[in-house]
């Protein structure tokens, strides 16, 4: 009932948000022909009531259960609509105030003011304004739903990394890292495919998986357990659990059958090969010289997310080896414990992040939204002689694409 009435005011809050958009579509589309007009303002808003009746019946749409990915288009194209109009109405509202302004200047004014000039390039300067700020709004709507076809467009990152106390029988290793598979959320099988193949090509001495294999279930891995599960290296397959690989943020009947779930999971991941670190560590040898990797359970320094991982644990018995590498799903673990307690970890491989599945990475540009909430959030770090690494994601989560950030296969050159 409480949810029916928060949904009740987004969409009062939505219908004026339409209302004081509508204003500015009237204006641009003020000089074309009555019937494409009548047509466009009344598209308009059985658009805007088809949006409201969709938020409405929101809490009936079970979006955290199963396969598919419609349910996630059609709350990524209601958003992307409203985000687009807030953006649009930020121009709508610096021409109100600067309209505003003249006539509250013509009130002190002895004789009426003549404002300045107001056309632009054969426009008035409202219908101007009122023009970008809807080119504006459409193109970031526009931008998420290209984003769509970005889901499996995974791209090869290559890192080379030099230590001076790496053994030197392991400089040259090749370490290809994958994280946040989320198979609950795929759609296209070959895709997919084509990604696992990606990887197999890269011939890796070893391969690392950061977590977050399921969005919530283990049962969503069961279609594609035989594919990830022929992910072959020399030295090993090594695995963490992710957030969502504990089922916290699904209803369970009982405790025993959350516990049950991730039980199965760890399973499976055994039966594809994969060797979990559940707060543990192994060594690496080859020609007599080791190095450990070491392994934990999700661990955040956020508080909405539970402290599973204990370092202290997977770390003993380590300390006498001369270099190590820790799979730590979170990256914010980082900052919180790894830096300030345990200085000879050189280096950390994180995801969880996935970039936020949207920004932008260009020479001399590298922004997302995610990086508000997270210090570090995609690629390489350094603090010291320590490094970080955090993987963009393999998969997809909530919104069904990616813009700016794509689907990631990491590979790493030790030296």
């Amino acid at each position: 009932m409480r949810s029916r009435s928060v949904l009740s005011i987004v969409v009062i809050i939505l219908f004026l948000l339409d209302l004081y958009v509508f204003q500015a579509v009237k204006t641009v589309v003020s000089h074309h022909h009555l019937r494409l007009r009548l047509a466009i303002l009344i598209a308009y808003w059985i658009i805007a009531l088809a949006c409201w009746i969709l938020v409405l019946t929101m809490p009936n749409w079970h979006i955290t259960e199963g396969h598919g990915n419609f349910k996630f288009i059609l709350i990524t194209i209601i958003l992307g609509i409203y985000i687009g109009k807030l953006l649009a109405s930020v121009f709508f509202l610096i021409d109100d105030l600067r309209r505003g302004g003249i006539w509250i200047f013509s009130l002190f004014q002895h004789k009426p003011v003549i404002s300045p000039p107001e056309i632009i390039h054969g426009i008035s300067r409202s219908k101007f304004l009122s023009r970008v700020g809807l080119l504006a709004g459409g193109g970031l709507f526009a931008t998420l739903v290209y984003g769509f076809s970005n889901k499996y467009n995974y791209k090869i990152r290559r890192i080379n990394l030099s230590f001076s106390n790496l053994p030197p029988a392991f400089k040259g290793l090749k370490i290809v890292q994958v994280s946040d598979i989320h198979s609950g959320s795929f759609d296209n099988d070959e895709k997919v495919r084509r990604g696992v193949d990606m990887i197999k090509n890269e011939k890796p001495d070893v391969i690392f998986f950061t977590g977050d294999l399921v969005n919530n279930r283990s049962e969503e891995i069961k279609d594609y357990q035989e594919l990830f599960g022929s992910l072959q290296a020399p030295m090993g397959v090594f695995a963490i659990l992710g957030n969502h690989d504990y089922g916290d943020y699904v209803h369970w009947e009982s405790k025993e059958a959350k516990a049950a779930n991730l039980e199965q999971l760890k399973k499976t991941e055994a039966e594809m090969g994969w060797k979990m670190l559940n707060n543990a560590h192994t060594l690496l040898e080859k020609n007599d010289q080791k190095i450990a990797v070491i392994g934990v359970e999700n661990w955040s320094a956020k508080a909405r997310f539970p402290k599973y991982g204990d370092l202290k644990k997977a770390y003993a018995g380590t300390e006498n080896i001369p270099f190590k590498i820790l799979l730590s799903h979170d990256p914010s673990h980082w900052d919180a414990q790894v830096l300030p307690d345990y200085p000879d970890i050189d280096l950390m491989l994180a995801g969880h992040t996935h970039g936020m599945q949207f920004g932008i990475e260009i020479p001399g540009i590298k922004w997302s939204p995610v990086q508000y909430a997270y210090k570090e959030w995609a690629g390489l770090y350094k603090e010291n002689e320590q490094y970080l690494y955090i993987n963009r994601g393999f998969g997809f989560l909530g919104y069904p694409g990616r813009v700016g950030i794509l689907p990631e296969i990491t590979v790493i050159t030790l030296g």
